[in-house]
């Protein structure tokens, strides 16, 4: 047995060996680390022992983990998406778990073990999605702002889902209505006591914060210390620990917080995952590769489908749906968390635990491609989707009763801070001018003040397709996006449409390939920023000459 100290070491090393490979394939980290635990594993190269040390570094990343999910809890969020967010989250839950409870007892799983399963096959990762979502600049997307909607109550209901297996993990021998009794009043004490807490904490968080270490140490002494008095109470510690970052959810330094916690829970779980991936017997894997490849087939297909029934029902476009259905088209890290902590509570063996593993070993890696190419499995099976969509999709229409731009000279995707001010200086001169986003809330912004804006999405090909473009002159794209701006040009030329279209680059390249594809006018916001202010500077220079 090495050193302690050599053996964190070591595996920090093959850590970031491996994590550079997965990268490289674009696959989240999470992937990275179970296999470094499979590797590292008695099953495999026999480098470590799961054990006290490598259990409480993974408990303190769970605990850590769910402090900041809590500490995020945007319930604003949540409200302002209302209906969307509750029911696809909740629909999602309820016919995953249901259809996957038949699933698992078909593949011959025990009733509990069933149950687990089912259930842990209804979360999807939030880290996961969000940062997809993020490195393709779609959070703020409608599809996005879904996504994260429902990621947040499938949040709340996987904490739910730790209180009730924890509470029926005590095996207490008093009648079941009085244990249950029992957790209540105490799930009451707890909550009124940390909530009572919580009132004192602005001004000791204001006191704190004239120190950033301190401000940290406090929220990290804060998370453990009731990720403790959970778990004394019986409700574990990773419930604890949730509480602890709702409590602070409301102050003015949660952002500053979660910010400086992120990269700790990030080590921490490295932990975790990589004593889930040594817990595993590569035997019993051996026997679960049938199980989770149609375990894995119905979260892959049927997590995607039940979402895009609901959002369809809810009057939203099929792409919006198909995006948004795609981000659950795997399981999360919580579900990795439940079936460890149904294994430390006797209620599932090893062989379920490695099932889950495996479903998410398989869902999370090739979910995070369909992700990734979201927009052009959409071109190629948008023909398909049509029962997806109906005839009127009104959610996305609303307020929009003549969604195209007629009366408009010239057409302005992007709302952002250039297209925006782009927009004002063509009105100037004269133009009228539409808006066009897919930020509700900044087309709700734009109408307010009084421009005729227009929710839309200039990557979706069919788009250009509702407008009525016949006395438009000009369509002008703010978005600086190669991929976004070549679908918005052929979008717009498949429909028939004879003006002109500007559009934007960063670059000499990018700008290069979009003149190939057919763009008239390539703008360089950057560059001829950069000249004008140099030209400002100049003429300063010339009219007011430095003294010698």
């Amino acid at each position: 047995m090495l050193n302690p100290f050599y053996e964190v070491a070591l595996l920090l090393l093959i850590a970031a060996l491996v994590g550079a490979v997965a990268v490289r394939l674009r696959q989240p980290l999470i992937i990275a680390f179970i296999v470094v635990g499979i590797l590292v594993g008695p099953s495999a190269l026999g480098v470590i022992d799961p054990g006290e040390l490598w259990g409480l570094l993974a408990e303190l990343g769970i605990a850590l983990l769910l402090f900041v999910v809590g500490l995020k809890l945007d319930v604003q969020l949540v409200r302002r998406m209302g209906p969307t967010a509750l029911a696809t989250g909740l629909g999602q839950v309820a016919f995953t778990s249901g259809v996957g409870f038949v699933i698992a007892r078909a593949l011959g799983l025990a009733p509990v073990a069933a149950l687990y399963v089912a259930v842990a096959l209804t979360f999807s990762s939030t880290i996961i999605i969000v940062k997809l979502l993020s490195d393709k600049r779609e959070i703020d997307a409608l599809h996005g702002r879904i996504a994260v909607g429902f990621l947040i109550v499938q949040d709340l209901v996987v904490v739910l889902a730790m209180i009730v297996l924890t509470a029926l993990g005590e095996g207490s021998d008093r009648h079941p209505l009085l244990e249950a009794l029992a957790v209540g009043l105490r799930g009451l004490l707890f909550l009124g006591g940390t909530f009572a807490l919580a009132l004192l904490l602005p001004r000791l968080l204001h006191l704190l914060a004239r120190s950033a270490e301190l401000l940290v140490l406090f929220a990290v002494a804060w998370a453990v210390a009731l990720g403790a008095a959970g778990d004394l109470l019986g409700f574990s510690a990773e419930v604890g620990a949730f509480l602890a970052g709702v409590a602070l959810a409301s102050t003015p330094y949660r952002e500053a917080i979660a910010s400086r916690l992120v990269s700790l829970r990030d080590f921490l779980l490295l932990f975790f995952f990589i004593n889930l991936g040594a817990g595993l017997e590569l035997g019993l894997l051996g026997a679960q590769v049938v199980p989770a490849l149609v375990l894995s087939a119905f979260v892959l297909v049927g997590n995607p489908l039940i979402v895009m029934l609901i959002m369809r029902w809810l009057g939203y476009r099929k792409r919006t749906g198909f995006l948004a259905g795609l981000t659950v088209a795997q399981i999360s890290e919580f579900s990795l968390i439940l079936a460890a902590l149904g294994a430390s509570l006797g209620h599932i063996g090893r062989d379920t635990v490695g099932l889950i593993t495996l479903v998410g070993l398989v869902t999370i890696a090739l979910s995070t491609y369909l992700i990734l190419y979201s927009n052009e499995l959409y071109t190629r099976l948008a023909p398909l989707l049509r029962p997806f969509e109906r005839r009127v999709p009104f959610r996305e229409s609303e307020g929009d009763a003549n969604a195209g731009a007629r009366g408009a000279d010239a057409l302005v995707f992007g709302l952002g801070r250039f297209g925006g001010r782009l927009l004002r200086e063509l009105h100037k001169g004269g133009l009228t001018v539409h808006g066009v986003d897919f930020d509700p809330e900044t087309v709700r912004r734009w109408r307010a003040a009084g421009v005729t804006a227009h929710y839309g999405d200039a990557e979706d090909p069919e788009y250009p397709g509702t407008l009525e473009l016949s006395g438009v002159r000009w369509v002008v794209s703010s978005i600086p996006h190669l991929e976004v701006n070549v679908a918005l040009l052929h979008g717009l030329r498949h429909y028939g449409y004879g003006g002109r279209v500007a559009v934007t680059a960063h670059s000499r390249a990018v700008g290069d390939a979009l003149r190939a594809a057919g763009a008239d006018l390539v703008l360089f916001p950057f560059k001829d920023a950069a000249e004008r202010a140099a030209q400002e500077v100049l003429a300063r220079l010339e009219a007011e000459p430095l003294p010698r």
